[in-house]
């Protein structure tokens, strides 16, 4: 089975997302804006899902296809041999967006393609009524600049969603992207690693499972194993993920000025089964101190949005400018949205990187 897979990514990722699926041997991998594209079975979907780390989900492209007004959208749905996914009792939710299309009323472009794929099974089928009461197999929908794409997700929770988390700090990072962050610091388990502002400890648990190579998805489970896809599909991509890990010693310190913080890292690491690697501490990084004449250093502090004002992040970041100051051959990856983010820290940055935490716009900027 060839299929055209697609997998959405943070803007700014793509490129991270691209050499994944590339270093598993995907076909055909291709980086659009905002999401990559590869050629796979189901073979490719069950590695894909249970081993990427910067990716959000895997998802089957259906079709694309032109549609200005409903009929048009109606009638490239239909065209869809859906049956050949969706069984006769299979759950099919639809959601989606639209963006710079004549086509803008989500709710009622959920509803046509809901119709659409509705009576193209019931054809398949013969039957009168979908009772949609097995699997689930959620249609996902794209309408940019009047262009469809229709799309299975073959994931479920976002891929983001590890199992390791099941608390988070007032302002937590997805994993998504700490797990980029610590891609793009070039991280390899080889020396010091370390996060002074870690929260829930999302960084230094993504940093720690880079370093054994750990398969972030070995653990979890997808919508796509519900699809009668045989489960030695899913055994065999499990094992071939369990063979390709790391077993060494890693050293990566975390620490937070927040006990509570601290607390919950520990259990997040201890459910990440990385609590071995990360040694955290309550401690001030306005006091940071290492230890250690070299190392890597990334994390994300507060910006003066969603936790404190943005005085405060500047003198925060005014105070660990001066502690990291003395780290001649130490590189620091630092997530930040506020503009004035390199003259309170008191240092141009080598190197500028734009990533998107959630919908804030950021930069990391990087010390070399």
């Amino acid at each position: 089975m060839d299929l055209q897979l697609c997998v959405p990514c943070l803007l700014g990722l793509e490129g991270l997302v691209s050499d994944e699926l590339k270093r598993m041997k995907m076909r055909d991998v291709c980086a659009e804006n905002g999401r990559v594209l590869f050629k796979g079975g189901y073979e490719e979907i069950a590695k894909a899902n249970i081993s990427l780390r910067t990716g959000e989900r895997v998802l089957i492209e259906m079709a694309s296809f032109h549609a200005a007004t409903f009929e048009e959208l109606f009638q490239g749905v239909l065209a869809i041999q859906w049956g050949d996914y969706i069984p006769e009792d299979g759950e099919f939710p639809v959601k989606g967006h639209c963006l710079s299309s004549i086509l803008m009323s989500v709710p009622s472009c959920q509803s046509i393609i809901k119709k659409a794929a509705a009576e193209k099974l019931k054809s398949t089928y013969g039957i009168g009524w979908m009772d949609e009461s097995g699997a689930k197999y959620q249609i996902q929908f794209t309408i940019m600049k009047d262009q469809v794409s229709i799309y299975l997700d073959t994931t479920g929770p976002g891929l983001y969603k590890r199992g390791y988390r099941l608390k988070g700090n007032a302002a937590p990072l997805k994993e998504t992207l700490a797990a980029a962050m610590v891609s793009i610091s070039r991280y390899r388990g080889r020396e010091l690693f370390a996060d002074p502002f870690c929260g829930s400890g999302t960084i230094a648990i993504e940093a720690a499972l880079k370093a054994r190579n750990r398969a972030p998805g070995i653990n979890r489970l997808f919508d796509a194993c519900e699809w009668g896809i045989p489960q030695r599909v899913w055994d065999d991509a499990r094992q071939e993920a369990v063979a390709a890990e790391f077993h060494g010693d890693y050293e990566i310190i975390a620490s937070d000025i927040d006990p509570k913080s601290t607390q919950i890292a520990k259990e997040n690491a201890i459910r990440a089964g990385v609590s071995d690697d990360i040694t955290f501490t309550v401690a001030d990084a306005a006091e940071f101190n290492p230890g250690a004449a070299r190392g890597i250093l990334v994390t994300n502090p507060p910006y003066g949005q969603r936790i404190m004002e943005a005085s405060q992040a500047e003198q925060v970041y005014r105070k660990f400018g001066k502690a990291v100051s003395s780290l001649e051959d130490w590189k620091l990856y630092i997530l930040s949205s506020h503009t004035e983010f390199e003259r309170t820290f008191g240092k141009t940055a080598d190197k500028k990187r734009k990533l998107y935490n959630g919908m804030i716009k950021c930069n990391l900027f990087i010390y070399l």
